[in-house]
């Protein structure tokens, strides 16, 4: 059996396959025989040495983790800032690794978690401490550098695609006499990979969504009322995905200047609410606007088994990353070819993906700005490919699983990580 203990975290926004990965990380240190710890609650769980015993999972329990959403161990929003600001945390963390005999970190999460595990590496070199860092690649954001996709963003794209097809039925059934326009809100606040995946859900040019709106393009709201305008004179109605980081020309979130601007009607905050105020003032339509939110980060029951394989390729890989003694490294999915699909796992420096962000490229969005491209089909079609149905209980809800967590003794004084 290999000396230490592994350290296991989850951090950010949970996804539909995140426990999947964690999951396969259970399962990659058993058959290494190498004892894992959870974080409660992410990287606070580490520095409050709120430990979890996550190899007193039993295998059944960990088996339901496959197809379990939320996060099992607990996650947060905590970016450590730099060593200089935030060294005592960082101090603390490898105290407690010291306490707990951790000598190896996978952490869980997207940019701000690859930057925390580059910055505990460091450290602990700096400290000698014999410490193996590596992160594990998570976001339904998508924007993570060097990685081909992120696992949890293909769940969430299929939730999108398939909502915004389901809701373009229910617009035109209903069109002639009610709703006229219908805006969809998805996440995505500096990237537009969600928004385009709701691309996805027609082609042509009078199938929904006839407009999508992209951070990565200036919203331009005369232009956005005319072609809303055209669209319902030519085929009864308007089918809008936007995403919520849309900016004006200025560069401001179309969000803050909704809540700065008054049109006499009431505002309750975000993009979709914005357009739809905009849309019945200026033009007079009927408009409907739903955000999705945790909805589409959660929906396990229509996750894409594409994404379920590439959640627990990389939740193995990052065992053997760390027990290969790979530090400051990540596994990353490369694509070998789009039809077919094909892909596989290499490693990646985290110093190449730490506070870098993919943006959506100029390619995979139309010329006019509104729509994706036959490149954009490509790339996002494989992703959302595949069923990954949980099971189903006899009250007609999925089977999902509450492991009881039994929690470690400390071995430290208490530490507030808010002081």
């Amino acid at each position: 059996m290999p000396q230490g203990t592994l350290l296991y975290a989850q951090s950010g926004g949970v996804t539909a396959v995140i426990n999947a990965t964690a999951a396969a990380v259970l399962q990659a240190a058993r058959g290494r025989r190498v004892r894992v710890l959870g974080a409660h609650n992410g990287i606070l769980g580490a520095l409050r040495e709120d430990l979890i015993d996550a190899s007193a999972l039993a295998p059944a329990e960990v088996k339901a983790l496959f197809h379990t959403p939320g996060g099992v161990f607990g996650s947060c929003r905590l970016k450590l800032k730099s060593l200089d600001v935030d060294r005592a945390k960082y101090e603390r963390l490898l105290e407690v690794f010291r306490a707990h005999d951790v000598r190896w970190f996978l952490y869980n999460g997207g940019n701000d978690s690859a930057d925390t595990a580059l910055k505990v590496s460091r450290l602990a070199e700096e400290f000698g401490y014999p410490l193996t860092c590596v992160g594990v690649p998570k976001t339904i954001d998508n924007d993570l550098a060097l990685t081909d996709c992120c696992p949890g963003f293909g769940s969430a794209a299929k939730y999108t695609a398939v909502s915004v097809r389901e809701c373009a039925l229910d617009v035109a059934a209903m069109a002639e006499t009610s709703t006229k326009v219908f805006i969809y809100e998805a996440m995505g606040r500096h990237a537009g990979w969600l928004a385009a995946a709701g691309g996805l859900a027609g082609s042509g040019r009078d199938a929904a969504p006839h407009l999508i709106l992209f951070p990565e393009r200036p919203f331009d709201e005369a232009d956005f009322l005319a072609r809303v305008q055209a669209t319902v004179r030519r085929v009864g109605h308007c089918v809008v995905v936007a995403s919520e980081g849309i900016r004006d020309g200025d560069g401001r979130f179309i969000d803050e200047v909704a809540a700065a601007d008054a049109f006499g009607h009431v505002q309750l905050g975000g993009v979709g609410s914005h357009l739809a105020a905009r849309v019945e003032h200026a033009l007079g339509l009927k408009v409907h606007w739903a955000i999705p939110d945790y909805l589409q980060r959660s929906a396990r029951h229509i996750a894409s088994r594409t994404d379920l394989e590439q959640a627990q390729a990389v939740g193995r890989a990052a065992v053997d990353c760390a027990l290969a003694g790979h530090n400051g490294v990540m596994p990353v999915i490369v694509r070998d070819s789009d039809a077919p699909y094909r892909w596989h796992i290499d490693i990646a420096p985290l110093e190449r993906i730490a506070n870098r962000e993919k943006k959506l490229p100029k390619n995979f969005i139309r010329a006019d700005g509104y729509g994706i491209t036959a490149a954009a089909r490509r790339y996002l079609s494989p992703l959302i490919a595949g069923e990954a149905a949980p099971p189903y209980a006899a009250d007609g809800l999925p089977a999902y699983v509450t492991p009881s967590l039994r929690f470690v003794k400390r071995r430290l004084p208490r530490f507030d990580p808010a002081g």
